[in-house]
């Protein structure tokens, strides 16, 4: 299925029609602030196996990531922090990072690393973000990388249709995507440490 949405004000019907995909244990792919892309349920093995047949990857050796609503969300999921990365955190969420946190039991056990860590991510992006909050819990998420070597990240949704549609359950139009992918910061020390330069500023 390909269905256009508008990040500005996303149809809600189009938005349950995701939500059921996903509960069913479907494989979507969606605009992010960043780069497009892929994702399922963090609850469905099935399919993260099927993301990692895609991608080409072993699930044990992905580092997957996942999507919440906003800061509250992801709180249960993680364990606390100092203050002053929360607040950090706050001044740049939602946008183009990926945080790298301590995980709690509620993660998945194969999401967390051997450091027992997780990727968060809160995209500027209502498409996504209003279908996280209509699903309940996060959904995982990893870029959806091209063969190409020039190109890095496919970036037009009806090329990015005419690749996978007979992959995934879902592709989601939401215009062009960026080829940057987002800015990953290691807070799982109570430290600020960035460990891959991207999209995101930090302020």
């Amino acid at each position: 299925m390909f269905i256009k949405i508008y990040s500005q004000n996303p149809n809600q019907k189009d938005i349950l029609k995701a939500v059921k995909i996903l509960e069913k244990g479907g494989i979507i792919i969606y605009p992010t602030d960043t780069v497009y892309g892929i994702g399922c349920d963090i609850y469905n093995q099935k399919g993260i196996e099927q993301i990692s047949k895609i991608k080409n990857i072993k699930p044990g050796k992905a580092n997957f990531s996942f999507i919440c609503y906003d800061i509250s969300h992801v709180s249960e999921f993680t364990k606390p922090v100092d203050n002053d990365i929360f607040k950090m955190m706050k001044k740049n969420l939602p946008g183009p990072f990926t945080f790298i946190l301590k995980a709690n039991n509620k993660v998945p056990k194969f999401f967390k690393s051997k450091k027992n860590t997780v990727g968060i991510r809160i995209p500027d992006n209502n498409i996504i973000r209003e279908i996280v909050k209509e699903l309940g819990h996060p959904i995982l998420t990893t870029s959806l990388k091209d063969d190409d070597e020039i190109i890095e990240y496919t970036t037009d949704p009806e090329l990015i249709n005419e690749k996978f549609k007979d992959k995934v359950d879902l592709i989601i139009d939401g215009g062009y995507g960026g080829n940057i992918a987002s800015t990953i910061v290691d807070c799982s020390n109570n430290e600020i440490k960035i460990i891959r330069e991207g999209k995101g500023e930090l302020i």
